[in-house]
């Protein structure tokens, strides 16, 4: 589950102040454009005269003019906070530091600007408002900040939908409750529930601090009892009971600690050798880094920019003879170009990750089957940065290593032999799309438009000494592959696809067919 209220950064590299922009920039700084009507109230509540209101024009013209020629230097003397009866003071003051560090006029209209975001951000207000006042007569020079804040009316809020996972064949429906400001520390608790249609089921709880203790970043945890089945593809059941710690949430990086206590469980007693040998109790203990940078300028449709995302992670970080100790690093690198005709742009990608165990015998030892990667599912590769995952055409853990399953003798007396699925300790993907607008308006005014695409990938195994028999001719001749085309709905919660699509390459066993698909992808 995400954050409960994930903070977003603001591009601080804003946009320069245009001369013509610097009355809009003052009058907008909080987000509404005031009108210019009759006259303005003053801070004591009385109406302002006619000549009261010329003058102060005239004042503001002055300080435009002055504004367009050359920076206008500027202290902030203080930040005064009004209307927050619940939350600190300090919680406030430090969202909006960044008004201290301005030195002129305009730095801090625009330092106004992102101190009004982070405030919002924090999801605990209803509204909030910025003003410039005068500093101390005996200050030239100077200036307050003073921000208004009206508290939430409802701290209690909740939502129901339903959502596609990456890695789930069919949709589940999931629901949320928080309560933000408990304790007037911007903090806020939510309890989760999510259960899909293939019988998964995960139950969590959370709490979010936008500031712990001075730090610099927020802070979040979460406790988790969940049930994953995939006895579909692998023939067995994943039940955890879990806490994860959010130690560094920012623009670029994000590094959390989990642990948790797993258990494997094959009820069909069908499960391949492979799988038999890895069921029961481990304990978990991992450490992850991510490091993420997008500068697409969409997630469901980029038409110009890149991204670059490397996620690295250590488990068995316990004594306990029963920890699982591995290493996991992934890595996925996007790019669009625009064309410049139809809104056409070309995207591409490459990511690949690989894991291994790592301690005594770890070149003899079997890699965990759920940290293992495992491809395929009719999801857009555009919308799944992360690490290699989807391709189109093959069906949810639909290729790579796989093994017989145990002989099952039905009713029928007719032997049903089906293979698991049990993952890869190296993968790697890739894809090309072509996406372009329809030369109808009606299509254009919606997003809708067309796109035709490539995408490949493999993945082998490395642990229990086979990374010997593991070779580069191998791994090239054995690679899938398909294209297609389609026509992409997109809305502002995910993309929609009705596809065609060609398998040019498969395996023996691999779970893929060439025809028409209708997908779901979140980004």
């Amino acid at each position: 589950m995400a954050n409960p209220a994930e903070k977003p950064d603001p591009n601080l590299s804003t946009p320069k102040i245009e001369p013509e922009d610097e009355r809009e920039e003052l009058e907008d700084m909080n987000g509404d454009e005031e009108e210019e009507e009759e006259y303005e109230e003053e801070d004591d509540g009385k109406p302002q005269t006619r000549e009261d209101a010329i003058a102060s024009r005239i004042q503001a013209e002055s300080l435009f003019r002055r504004m367009r020629a050359a920076p206008v230097p500027v202290r902030v003397h203080d930040v005064i906070v009004k209307g927050n009866e619940k939350t600190k003071d300090h919680v406030i003051e430090a969202e909006v530091d960044v008004v201290r560090q301005a030195t002129t006029l305009q730095e801090l209209l625009k330092a106004s600007k992102v101190a009004n975001f982070n405030l919002q951000a924090l999801d605990i207000f209803d509204s909030v408002s910025i003003t410039l006042d005068s500093g101390p007569p005996e200050l030239p020079g100077t200036t307050n900040v003073v921000i208004h804040v009206v508290e939430s009316k409802s701290p209690i809020t909740g939502q129901i939908g339903t959502f596609t996972k990456a890695e789930a064949r069919s949709s589940s429906l999931e629901g949320s409750l928080k309560y933000k400001n408990i304790f007037g520390y911007g903090d806020i608790w939510d309890g989760s529930l999510a259960y899909g249609c293939d019988h998964s089921a995960e139950v969590g709880l959370g709490m979010y601090l936008p500031r712990f203790r001075g730090r610099p970043t927020p802070f979040t945890s979460r406790v988790y009892l969940s049930n994953q089945d995939w006895l579909k593809f692998s023939s067995y059941k994943e039940r955890a009971l879990g806490l994860s710690f959010g130690l560094i949430a920012s623009k670029y990086h994000e590094l959390v600690y989990t642990t948790a206590w797993r258990n494997l469980i094959d009820p069909s007693k069908m499960a391949s050798s492979s799988i038999r040998r890895q069921l029961g109790h481990n304990l978990v203990s991992a450490l992850k880094y991510t490091f993420k940078f997008d500068q697409r300028n969409s997630s469901l449709r980029p038409t110009r920019g890149y991204s670059f995302i490397s996620t690295s992670q250590i488990g068995g970080l316990a004594p306990d003879s029963r920890v699982l100790r591995f290493l996991r690093q992934e890595v996925d690198l996007r790019y669009a170009v625009p064309l410049g005709f139809y809104r056409a742009a070309l995207n591409f990608g490459v990511s690949g990750g690989i894991t291994f165990p790592w301690g005594s015998g770890y070149k003899s030892r079997a890699s965990y089957v759920p940290e293992r990667f495992f491809l395929g599912g009719n999801l857009s590769p555009v919308c799944s940065l992360g690490g290699p995952s989807a391709l189109w055409g093959f069906k949810t853990r639909g290729l790579g290593p796989s093994e017989r399953r145990r002989e099952v003798q039905d009713d029928e007396s007719s032997d049903t032999h089906e293979r698991d699925f049990v993952g890869g300790d190296v993968a790697v993907t890739a894809f090309a799309d072509l996406s372009f607008d329809f030369p109808l308006k009606w299509f254009r005014d919606r997003g809708i438009h067309g796109h035709v695409f490539a995408c490949a990938g493999n993945m082998a195994e490395l642990s229990e000494n086979k990374y010997r028999k593991l070779t580069a001719p191998k791994l090239l001749e054995t690679f899938r592959s398909s294209i297609g085309a389609g026509i992409v709905v997109p809305t502002s919660l995910f993309r929609m696809e009705l596809n065609y699509c060609h398998i040019l390459k498969k395996q023996e066993h691999d779970r893929a067919k060439s025809g028409l698909f209708v997908t779901f992808s979140t980004s």
